[in-house]
């Protein structure tokens, strides 16, 4: 990882414009936040294996060299991308409670990543770290302010419902995406993978699976709302056993 002469990361000292912009060019008009929102334009149209320094360049009506003025490599401008993707969090009503304060950025959380799937599949570069990264884990973090949680806790519950909506939102997309390759609906794809596994699976060898396939469970699609909120609220009954704990102790 490259360093800045600070000791920041280089693709941090950018997102968080510590580093010298360059003067001007001979590009009149090209700057740091026209080339990210050109990268935007490329993965919201075809994805993020799509961008590349020449493909943003062209879309930002510049040459690839001039780009690199601004950004030295496509993994810091990935980064900034997702940086300026994701925004700020919806404020929270500091009233309302932990329960649905961290409910609200959950949602919000999860209804971004369904709006910009592309971000989802910016690698993992490190811990959060960029302004609007940190201004979510604030956000999660403020909404258990009247817990009287530990602090370390409470990163860990924002870490842990990082995790689940990420990846509860990365599954979501990847079904709508192989049922639309197979040009039928949710319900159509999961009746027919129901169908599958009952020709499949031998009760002998899988009993607990061939119940739930006799059950019916299989036959259509759950709502993928209702999947998130099950999961989603069997995690928050899980954060409020640890308030009483620690109240209790």
């Amino acid at each position: 990882m490259e360093f800045d002469s600070a000791g920041v990361p280089a693709n941090i000292a950018a997102a968080w414009g510590l580093r010298e912009r360059p003067g001007k060019g001979p590009k009149p008009g090209l700057s740091l936040d026209g080339i990210v929102a050109a990268g935007i334009r490329v993965a919201a149209a075809d994805g993020i294996g799509a961008v590349s320094m020449s493909r943003v360049a062209a879309e930002a009506g510049a040459s690839t060299m001039a780009l690199y003025r601004y950004v030295r490599a496509k993994d810091e401008l990935l980064e900034l991308m997702m940086d300026a993707a994701i925004g700020d969090p919806p404020p929270l009503d500091p009233d309302s409670g932990w329960r649905a304060g961290l409910t609200a950025w959950s949602w919000a959380c999860r209804e971004l990543y369904l709006r910009q799937p592309w971000v989802l599949r910016v690698p993992v570069s490190g811990p959060p770290a960029t302004p609007h990264q940190l201004a979510w884990m604030d956000s999660g973090l403020a909404a258990m302010a009247q817990t009287g949680l530990r602090e370390e806790a409470k990163l860990s519950i924002v870490l842990l419902l990082t995790m689940y909506v990420r990846n509860e939102a990365t599954v979501a997309v990847d079904m709508q995406t192989a049922v639309q390759a197979l040009g039928s609906s949710l319900d159509e794809a999961m009746s027919a993978y129901g169908k599958l596994l009952k020709l499949l699976v031998d009760p002998a060898r899988f009993p607990a699976l061939a119940r739930a396939i006799a059950s019916g469970v299989l036959d259509r699609a759950d709502d993928p709302h209702e999947e998130f909120v099950f999961g989603l609220d069997r995690i928050l009954d899980g954060v409020g056993l640890l308030i009483e704990q620690q109240a209790d102790g």
